[in-house]
């Protein structure tokens, strides 16, 4: 899996307005204390957490969502925190505790939670709208900033390409926002030939994200290894890791993106358990 971690190289100017930050190291029990009056001011900052895998065999998986929480928590009482996204596999092949995932933890946390599935969810529609209140396939506004959430797998767990129509008419439904972001959990492109197991081909999806200016950027879990970007063209595609599971990045941690007051946006990763041992590797 560690060869998954090769990135594209591309230029700067590909990110179309995004800034990408190094990535920092934040203990969850210590939020940054911050005077409310000299905190910058944001048009929308939100997490994104991905790949907690609760119920996975052998696993902490009570732990994962406590400190998933906890830094969730932290970054709503030492920062601006509007939501937080969780970008599919919430649970490990048991979809009879997705429940428990919303009402134990995702209620806890004290902002909306947003959730998109994951090929180990096994959720079809009729369940994901009974448990969350949404469809699997939607969208949601905030201000002249829209997001979109597309479910990118089935009951059975296979990788298939998102709503084609779904996404059109959202992205014609949100054409003259200033900013738009897309949700998808399993990636569009497979990037090395050694990922042809591992993510989707979806060629008409990319055209489809490439066609609209204000669509700055998609955000996918599945590849715990990977916790960086990557393009299709100039288009950048974000990865946060994993908070959850038995493989993939030595830490756990979260993506944190923040739209300014002049629509240009930020974004980085937040290695959350202080792992200082990165990119390890045994030969």
């Amino acid at each position: 899996m560690n060869s998954r971690r090769k990135f594209i190289s591309s230029s700067m100017a590909g990110l179309a307005g995004i800034t990408l930050l190094p990535a920092i190291d934040a203990f969850a029990g210590a939020p940054i204390a911050t005077d409310d009056n000299s905190r910058e001011v944001f048009k929308l900052r939100f997490a994104i957490v991905s790949d907690g895998h609760y119920g996975q065999p052998n696993t902490e998986s009570d732990k994962f969502f406590d400190d998933m929480v906890s830094w969730m928590q932290a970054q709503y009482k030492s920062n601006q925190l509007d939501l937080v996204i969780a970008n599919g596999d919430l649970v490990h092949d048991r979809p009879d505790l997705l429940p428990k995932i919303k009402s134990e933890y995702f209620d806890k946390i004290g902002v909306p939670v947003y959730a998109v599935p994951g090929n180990h969810d096994h959720a079809d529609a009729a369940l994901w709208k009974k448990v969350f209140g949404y469809d699997d396939n939607y969208v949601v506004e905030k201000g002249d900033i829209g997001i979109v959430f597309a479910n990118t797998s089935n009951v059975k767990g296979e990788f298939i390409c998102p709503d084609l129509a779904f996404l059109k008419s959202s992205f014609e439904k949100f054409k003259h926002k200033e900013v738009v972001f897309v949700i998808l959990h399993i990636p569009p492109h497979i990037w090395l030939p050694e990922e042809k197991a591992a993510f989707a081909e979806c060629p008409e999806v990319i055209a489809l994200l490439h066609q609209y200016p204000n669509i700055k950027a998609a955000f996918h879990g599945h590849d715990h290894t990977l916790d960086g970007v990557r393009y299709t063209g100039k288009f950048p595609h974000f990865f946060d890791a994993h908070f959850g599971g038995d493989w993939g990045t030595s830490y756990k941690g979260y993506r944190i993106v923040e739209v300014n007051m002049n629509n240009s946006i930020n974004t980085y990763q937040v290695n959350a358990t202080m792992n200082p041992q990165i990119n390890r590797m045994k030969l």
